[in-house]
């Protein structure tokens, strides 16, 4: 459905998650769809031997680092790399200009203490803002669905977005009729 509606990538999430998909499911979904659909590995804090043999195996066209990996360990990715910071206030800005030629984009996300990710919380977007200075493409998650999306997309102006918990039903189950109104005011931003 998300590719119908018009979704560029699909995320397959591997860390431990209600969101976790198993690498055999991920690789069955993945030999049916298209191959002009990105397709994304999430992970958190993955041994780089482990990623390398999910890429393989799956299918894999890009990586979603969600963790504390290093600099390093992202550039023995490129360019596959998507690195995802959580953002709790503008003391992640040093940290990002540290990946600067190490990562081919930057997901900002919403800072918990308890999950990695797909929280449903906003953060301040002006600190993407500042964030975009670094010349490293955006990615905007942390809280998005159907009534915050528009306002997102016209303020930050990202090069992509991430969504998961703002189209559940319940952590793991998407909801069409939130998922169909996303991407139609994901659709009417086109061009701001």
């Amino acid at each position: 459905m998300a590719i119908h509606l018009g979704a560029d990538a699909l995320g397959f999430i591997f860390a431990p998650s209600p969101r976790q998909i198993s690498p055999e499911r991920a690789r069955q979904i993945i030999k049916a769809i298209s191959p002009f659909v990105k397709t994304v590995g999430v992970f958190v804090d993955e041994r780089p031997n482990v990623v390398r043999e999910m890429l393989q195996f799956c299918g894999l066209d890009l990586i979603q680092f969600h963790g504390e990996e290093s600099p390093e360990i992202c550039a023995a990715f490129m360019p596959r790399v998507i690195k995802a910071f959580r953002v709790r206030d503008r003391s992640v800005l040093p940290s990002i200009r540290h990946y600067q030629g190490s990562v081919r984009v930057v997901l900002l996300d919403a800072f918990s203490n308890e999950r990695h990710g797909g929280t449903g919380q906003t953060f301040d977007w002006n600190i993407a803002l500042m964030a975009r200075g670094f010349r490293i493409p955006l990615m905007l998650s942390g809280g998005l669905n159907p009534s915050n999306i528009k306002d997102a997309i016209s303020k930050v102006k990202p090069f992509a977005v991430d969504v998961n918990s703002g189209i559940e039903e319940r952590p793991g189950k998407k909801d069409p009729l939130l998922m169909k109104a996303f991407m139609t005011e994901i659709k009417k931003s086109e061009g701001t």
